[in-house]
């Protein structure tokens, strides 16, 4: 029955998909011709009725079934690759006739080419799983029908209506906008946001209309207008800010082909250009266009706080009368809210006593939307005058020295454009992007991230994520002057120039304006001026060297200033994207960190990179693996100093343990293991030294799909390699536990017949590469002892780009000892230890680099 009922529709399918493609042929020109975004979703809405309820009729379904539209397309608007949403409501479970000929209704939409989400469900089925789940309850609050019993349907509504509770369905939907907050970090700001579901997306708008419908406040913005839910004017900003978003979501499902709603670089100037957004002087026109984005999704996020607010006060009447605070503040619901509407206008130094009283009254959960309202209204009289009060300065000090609430203050005073009024130059980089293809988020939210991880030091629910962070940030005396270096640090992005000098100067102008004591300024000045110094030195430098820690620490000076600088580093790094940060950064901060704290505290530099400790503790591990005293003896002889100062303990007793009993293995040994914190692993190659040893193996990880985090080449004084590395796979790092045999393996069976180095596969040149290219830099250097060369190299990461400058130094014969790979995203910045004859000869170092640069073009 199936198979001829099937054939039976292929003439109405046929018909049906060609007056479907050619209605939406004809709403894309009308909408290109003039763009309105009913055109576009009502239009195809419209479509969408038509074929669905000619297949319905086709089918012969019996009369007491009925198709719903539920979801958007319930609401009656459809983007141009949006899925479609249907409920086939049926009286009663489907006998077999009729699971076929729902099967062939499917099976032919489908075959018409609309993506299809559907359930049969009877009115029972639904009102049962409406009640566990919100997103079925949400639905069926849009449900529209289509064809079939009136009846059916009806009563489908009626029983929804009467089991629907709006104070439980509030409260769900506000929980389930703060869990989708919390997957996009809590900002709209990021560099390739999703119109739809970001934090001041579309589904916002959403979210505020199915509450109204749900609670019978209205079913548009006028409405809310007129329950005096929102002013007139916040009404219009809605239909506007909704109209934008709109017309993104359309453009860009035509730009891709597709449902995608991220704004992804690849699309972003061809938006613009379609929006007819010009670039300036100063910014290209997908900046521009960014720079809209996020003031609208801003504005959202404000009427979207307004607004649940209000509708809490109706749906939730019975809170309480208000509690009053003192002359100026109440408390109502658990909310901050003005004694009376004029108070900013009558005393402006109210709008920052505001945030101070948020901080300090742990019951509150927020303002008032009176409060929010009047924030935005009287954000202009935060001006010259006003920060030049010394009343207010006291007060903004004071927001930054409370013990708890730091991170929302600044939020809502940058959400409410009061910080870049209080300090103006924060105003040039307030949803400003960064193409530096590390940072994912804007310079403004990028310093709030960072504020939140300083923050997140003194809270004891996160000491045992940072335990040694949260033990440095609560014994440093007035931890709040790293928050102000946060703020400052990189304050100057963007305005050309280097940004640490130049934010050196407003954070100096601020320190002076506040009265900051002497000491306390000149910390956070220098903080500015060197927050990227120490990731510099322990990712690009030779930290085993003591003369790079006694430099270090000269410019650090006393153990203050670099516990400081220490806590400022990993709140930056960890602050720029998920993606940059991992356990072995952490290591190499932590390793410089305590070396140079020794140091200041008087060892010796030799003391400070704690050699002879590190030789005890590794006997120790000995000791505790069960190796008898002196057995490391025979092969710890073989290897200079340099070798015990660049390895921790625990991989100097790794490696003894693989290799005591064997110094002068004819056959490789390789050992791998995951690394602490299993996010990478750790590989050792003890061989006999050949000739372009190096070469093969980054060949050999290339070409495996790893990319290299560290590596130390080591030759012992009888003529073997011990090199070490430190690996990470995107594509396996769940199960790193399942490959390092396939890593010893391949390793051993390659090495004992290598033939010449094989390249790896260059890969694909990632998107953000292709819209944000890398001109490569190379430059080859002496060290200060002039013993080693540095060479210094930035480009676009890519597979095989380690193996491309290992052939280059082998072909010129050149030694390399270490190697500081420091992978930002899609930007490397790697730095290497080298020796030989060709580097002592300017015109040979001039051949290498351009080589090199011929090497890294993409």
């Amino acid at each position: 029955m199936y198979d001829a009922l099937t054939a039976a529709l292929q003439p109405t399918v046929a018909a049906a998909r060609r007056r479907l493609a050619e209605g939406m042929a004809a709403l894309r020109a009308r909408y290109e011709a003039r763009p309105q975004t009913a055109t576009v979703l009502r239009g195809r809405a419209q479509l969408v009725d038509e074929a669905i309820s000619t297949l319905w009729a086709a089918c012969a379904m019996p009369p007491p079934a009925a198709v719903v539209a539920v979801g958007g397309y319930g609401r009656g608007e459809l983007f141009p690759a949006s899925d479609v949403d249907l409920l086939i409501l049926l009286p009663a479970p489907a006998d077999a006739d009729l699971q076929v000929r729902l099967a062939a209704l499917v099976g032919a939409l489908w075959d018409m080419g609309l993506e299809i989400g559907h359930a049969v469900r009877t009115v029972d089925e639904c009102l049962v799983i409406a009640a566990d789940d919100i997103t079925v309850q949400t639905n069926l609050l849009e449900a529209r029908l289509l064809a079939g019993s009136t009846a059916l349907f009806g009563e489908l509504c009626e029983r929804y209506r009467e089991a629907l509770d709006v104070r439980a369905f509030f409260k769900a939907k506000r929980l389930e906008q703060e869990q989708r907050y919390a997957r996009f970090n809590e900002t709209p700001y990021a560099l390739e946001p999703n119109c739809k579901e970001s934090p001041g997306g579309l589904r916002d708008l959403q979210m505020l209309g199915w509450i109204a419908r749900a609670a019978g406040l209205g079913r548009n913005w006028r409405d809310l207008a007129r329950r005096r839910l929102i002013t007139g004017g916040e009404a219009g900003e809605l239909r506007k800010v909704e109209r934008f978003l709109q017309h993104l979501r359309i453009r860009l499902h035509y730009l891709a082909g597709r449902a995608e709603d991220r704004l992804l670089f690849d699309h972003q100037e061809k938006l613009a250009a379609i929006l007819g957004i010009e670039a300036t002087a100063t910014r290209r026109a997908s900046e521009v266009l960014m720079q809209r984005y996020y003031v609208t999704a801003k504005i959202v996020m404000q009427l979207n706080t307004v607004l649940l607010q209000n509708y809490g006060s109706v749906i939730f009447p019975d809170r309480g009368a208000a509690i009053v605070v003192n002359a100026r503040f109440q408390v109502v619901r658990e909310l901050l809210d003005l004694r009376e509407e004029d108070l900013f206008e009558r005393e402006p130094a109210a709008i920052l006593e505001s945030f101070l009283l948020l901080e300090q009254r742990s019951e509150l959960k927020g303002m008032s939307a009176r409060m929010l309202r009047a924030l935005w209204i009287n954000r202009n009289r935060v001006n010259a005058a006003f920060r030049a009060r010394p009343e207010h300065r006291a007060l903004f000090l004071q927001i930054l020295q409370q013990k708890r609430g730091i991170l929302h203050a600044f939020r809502r005073m940058n959400e409410y454009g009061i910080l870049s009024r209080y300090i103006p130059a924060w105003r040039r980089i307030v949803g400003q992007m960064q193409h530096d293809l590390f940072h994912v988020y804007t310079v403004d939210q990028h310093i709030l991230m960072v504020l939140r991880n300083l923050r997140r030091f003194t809270m004891g629910e996160h000491a045992h994520e940072y335990p040694l962070m949260t033990r440095l940030m609560m014994s440093f005396e007035r931890y709040w002057l790293l928050y102000l270096a946060a703020l400052f640090h990189d304050i100057a992005k963007g305005r050309g120039g280097d940004h640490s000098r130049l934010g050196m100067a407003d954070a100096r102008e601020f320190c002076t304006q506040h009265a900051l004591p002497d000491e306390d300024s000149a910390l956070v000045v220098w903080l500015v001026e060197h927050h990227l110094t120490m990731s510099h030195v322990a990712q690009k430098e030779d930290t085993s060297d003591p003369e790079i820690i006694e430099r270090f620490a000269a410019v650090v000076g006393d153990e203050r200033r670099l516990v400081a600088l220490y806590l400022l580093t990993h709140a930056d790094v960890r602050g720029t994207s998920p993606k940059v940060w991992n356990g072995w950064k952490g290591k190499l901060l932590e390793d410089l960190f305590f070396a140079t704290r020794r140091l200041l505290r008087g060892a010796t530099p030799q003391e400070a990179l704690g050699l002879d400790d590190r030789l005890e503790d590794a006997r120790k591990l000995l000791r505790y693996y069960g190796l008898r005293p002196g057995i490391e003896e025979a092969l710890w002889a073989q290897l200079d100093p340099v070798y015990f100062m660049r390895h921790s303990a625990e991989e100097i007793a790794w490696h003894t343990r693989v290799l005591y009993h064997r110094p002068r293995s004819e056959q490789p040994v390789v050992k791998a293991r995951v690394a602490e914190g299993e996010d990478g692993v750790q590989v050792m190659v003890f061989t006999r030294d050949q000739k372009d040893l190096f070469v093969h193996l980054t060949g050999l990880f290339g070409r495996m799909g790893f990319t290299i985090l560290d590596a130390k080449v080591h030759t012992t004084r009888h003529g073997f390699a011990l090199d070490s590395f430190m690996l990470q796979d995107p594509g396996h790092a769940a199960s790193y536990r399942n490959i390092v045999t396939l890593i010893e393996h391949e390793l051993s069976t390659r090495l004992q017949s290598p033939g010449a180095p094989e390249r790896p596969a260059r890969g694909r040149m990632s998107r953000q590469v292709r819209h944000f290219p890398i001109t490569p830099e190379v430059s080859i250097r002496p060290d200060e002892a002039g013993r080693h060369y540095v060479l210094s190299l930035t480009a676009a990461d890519r597979p095989g780009l380690l193996f491309d400058v290992a052939s280059v130094l082998a072909a010129h014969g050149i030694r390399l000892h270490t190697a500081k790979i420091a992978t930002l995203g899609e930007r490397v910045e790697d730095a290497f230890l080298l020796t030989g004859q060709a580097l002592a000869q300017d015109a040979q170092v001039l051949k290498i680099e351009r080589e090199l640069l011929e090497r890294l073009q993409v």
